[in-house]
């Protein structure tokens, strides 16, 4: 993970020109999902359950198993 590029993005996202924030913000998704993936992917790894990760993301465990449970 590149923090350093969360943080340029992040940075940008508030800028006054609300193209290029615009810009920022859907770079900053896609960065974050990113990270998410690999994230999950160690997790899983890790033998965490589904369970366990979907209560650390804030969703329903169908929910993070149908996202990522191919991956």
């Amino acid at each position: 993970m590149d923090s350093t590029t969360i943080h340029t993005l992040a940075a940008s996202a508030g800028s006054n020109d609300p193209l290029e924030s615009l810009k920022a913000v859907a770079a900053l998704r896609r960065e974050l999902d990113r990270v998410e993936t690999i994230a999950v992917r160690r997790a899983r790894n890790a033998n965490a359950s589904w369970q366990l990760i979907a209560l650390c993301l804030g969703v329903s465990r169908q929910a993070v198993h149908k996202k990522y449970g191919r991956s």
